[in-house]
């Protein structure tokens, strides 16, 4: 079998951007990637001041602008590419201090806040807030923790370290100091409007309770106590009440796990001198009411008028709702096929802005603008129709000025701003800082494109055709990860997947026909294709999605059929095992990055033998339905060559699934070849390591189906 050596000696090859002998390669790889990412982009509570994150080439660092031009400026000076992220970028009201969080890896389902070292220093650098003036200047560490959240008074930051909450000043005149000290993991820290009182959640086993912090005489208020889940509190505008989510709390009869079943949920209002709630709605008792599956989750707000808003599923989409605090019957904000993202209120409390896949054309299902909506009315507009994609929009404090994340199919995002009024003219930012090498002129145009699974479900991908060339061309299938995840007809706005679109032009670049699947189980068309019977590691339904689109792809005249492979990352990862292993005859070949192999590990004990005398009626059932729905189930059927791709210190899925798959595949003398990354995690924190990933992929499909087949 073909080893680590081989793969190394061709990545030096493909970095150094080497032609591919089947197509003649029109950018390097490293071009394609070079141009900075735009993240964590918020404004002032007062004035025309935002900030924001870049990464340039693994050089992460926050930016700074201020109306009315806008310039941007760097704001700190972290001129390496040493794998440390910056999250949780605030500004002070009054727009005099930045704050952020310098480490970790704040995407990752586990130890999110732990350290994380791909360098390999011999001393790991920690997980740290940091401030630092907006006017520029050293930055100040306040200490270790996360979730930093600034008091309006713009004097203090609070934030979590170790599950508790401490509290300093933002110029660093005050050392950080515990300010409390309760029992579970506290989250979710929210000021009231005066700074006088901090709102948060206590996660303690099985439930969750809201507690009112005042000062350290004052014992803490526990906001109507239950045995339940309560989370998501947020501030009157007087400061004197308090809105918040309950959830169920642990216990009760095991429910049958193949079935899917509705998960209630309801909205309180509460008094916060008492600690008094009362119930204000309760989602329907609908599979589509149950606790909606967004970004954002929830997003609950306190508005102006004495409105609550909130997202909610219950008509087959999410959507933004409006219901009066003292009680009544919510209003539809944002009626449509369409699903709402990125909501932010405004500083005055009156507009909610967001971003929605919806707009005039029939493409803009695969795309997204910015919209608004007052939160007493459901008088939506849209501000940025055409066939740019805008998203995480935030208003300025001064209201006048509307900040979003801007691309194109071809131009990568990038910061930009306009007036808040419909149709005005956007204007971008920092574009001096897309290197002059960056090919976007280059790029193919993806084309929107749908076809029919096996049981009739429509499903919706993005076609990127190689420019130029004769005859039958190689293709590939990419497959998202999440699952609740959208590709896009341009650049996206996660840093993960717009890392996977520059790699899906790459390909398309070499000669390869790619189409990128939006597969039952993602995000933005609606509930029930999100929701689907059978899915995951109950049936696996949407792998017939995936073996639709191979079918698709094989049924192009421009493809050859014998030479498709197919790739993906994380579920996507998990998808194309599933690809490889049911169907080595349709795909000739596949990149498995960071894909789970066997859906019992560490499940089976919970299901079969929990530690109560009831277990889930279906249990020996759901089992055998997650063997079957396990790549691992089907490596005797599996012939066409895989390349493994994983980090071991990956959060998100367990280094132990490839190096399961690799043992199975081996012992079935199937042909694979692997890369690992040592101490990396899920999301490549080292630049020249996403390189060296995509590299490996490119080349892995070079050798396995750019030659025609005999």
């Amino acid at each position: 079998m073909e080893r680590h050596l081989l793969i190394y000696l061709a990545l030096l090859l493909f970095i150094a951007g080497n032609p591919a002998p089947a197509a003649a390669q029109k950018f390097s790889l490293e071009s394609v990637m070079s141009h900075p990412f735009p993240a964590e982009l918020s404004a002032a509570a007062q004035g025309a001041r935002l900030a924001w994150t870049f990464n340039e080439r693994g050089k992460r660092n926050v930016y700074v602008a201020e109306g009315p031009d806008f310039k941007a400026r760097r704001l700190t000076n972290y001129l390496q590419d040493d794998g440390q992220e910056i999250t949780g970028v605030s500004l002070s009201a009054d727009g005099q201090w930045a704050v952020y969080v310098r480490g970790g890896e704040h995407g990752s389902i586990w130890d999110e806040h732990e350290t994380v070292n791909p360098l390999g220093n011999p001393i790991p650098p920690k997980v740290e807030v940091w401030t630092v003036p907006f006017a520029g200047g050293e930055p100040i560490r306040i200490g270790e923790g996360g979730a930093p959240v600034i008091s309006p008074n713009n004097r203090e930051v609070a934030y979590t370290f170790k599950g508790q909450v401490w509290i300093a000043s933002l110029d660093g005149t005050v050392p950080a100091r515990p300010l409390f000290v309760t029992r579970g993991s506290v989250s979710s820290l929210e000021w009231s409007p005066d700074g006088a009182q901090l709102a948060f959640v206590s996660n303690r086993e099985g439930h969750a309770f809201i507690g009112v912090y005042t000062n350290p005489e004052t014992p803490i208020t526990w906001i109507a106590p239950a045995f339940a889940r309560d989370r998501s509190p947020r501030w009157s505008p007087d400061g004197k009440r308090l809105v918040f989510v309950r959830t169920r709390g642990a216990g009760g009869a095991p429910e049958p796990y193949l079935q899917r079943q509705h998960q209630p949920w309801s909205i309180w209002t509460a008094e916060v001198a008492t600690g008094n709630a009362t119930q204000l709605w309760e989602a329907p008792e609908t599979l589509r009411g149950s606790v909606p599956r967004t970004n954002g989750g929830f997003n609950l707000h306190w508005a102006a008028n004495e409105r609550i808003v909130y997202t909610s599923y219950e008509d087959g989409w999410p959507h933004l709702y409006a219901i009066p605090a003292a009680g009544g019957k919510p209003v539809l904000l944002t009626p449509g096929d369409f699903a709402v993202e990125h909501v932010k209120l405004s500083p005055d409390r009156a507009w909610l802005v967001f971003s929605a896949n919806t707009g005039p054309d029939k493409e803009d299902i695969d795309r997204r603008h910015v919209a608004r909506v007052p939160v007493d009315k459901a008088k939506m507009e849209l501000l940025t129709p055409g066939d740019g994609l805008e998203s995480m929009p935030v208003l300025t404090g001064n209201g006048q000025t509307l900040a979003m994340l801007s691309a194109t199919a071809q131009r990568p995002p990038l910061p930009a701003v306009m007036d808040f009024r419909r149709k005005a003219k956007v204007r971008l930012l920092a574009t001096e800082l897309i290197p002059s090498d960056h090919p976007q002129h280059k790029l193919v145009k993806p084309k929107q494109v749908s076809f029919q699974s096996a049981d009739g479900l429509t499903v919706h991908g993005q076609l990127f055709e190689p420019k130029g060339g004769s005859g039958k061309k190689p293709a590939i299938v990419y497959i998202h990860g999440g699952p609740s995840r959208q590709m896009l007809l341009g650049w996206h706005y996660s840093d993960y997947y717009n890392n996977v679109y520059a790699m899906n032009q790459y390909l398309a670049s070499m000669g390869f026909v790619v189409l990128s699947v939006n597969y039952r189980l993602g995000i933005g068309y609606g509930y029930d294709f999100q929701h689907p019977d059978s899915s995951g590691e109950t049936g696996a339904s949407e792998y017939k999605d995936i073996r639709a689109a191979g079918r698709w792809l094989a049924q192009q005249p421009q493809v050859d059929a014998r030479r498709i492979g197919v790739y993906g990352g994380s579920y996507g990862g998990y998808l194309t095992g599933l690809a490889l292993g049911r169907d080595s005859e349709l795909f000739a070949a596949g990149v498995n990055i960071h894909g789970m192999s066997d859906l019992t590990f560490g499940e089976t004990a919970g299901v079969l033998y929990p530690n109560r005398h009831e277990r889930a009626p279906d249990a020996e059932e759901a089992v055998e339905v997650m063997w079957k729905s396990s790549p691992a189930a089907f490596v005797d059927s599996w012939t066409s060559p895989v390349l493994l791709i994983h980090a071991d210190d990956d959060r998100n899925v367990d280094f132990r699934d490839s190096m399961d798959m690799v043992r199975r595949l081996e012992e079935k003398g199937v042909p694979y070849e692997t890369m690992v990354l040592v101490d990396d995690t899920h999301h490549w924190m080292l630049f020249r390591n996403a390189m060296k990933v995509n590299a490996a992929t490119a080349d892995f499909f070079q050798r396995k189906l750019m030659q025609q087949v005999e």
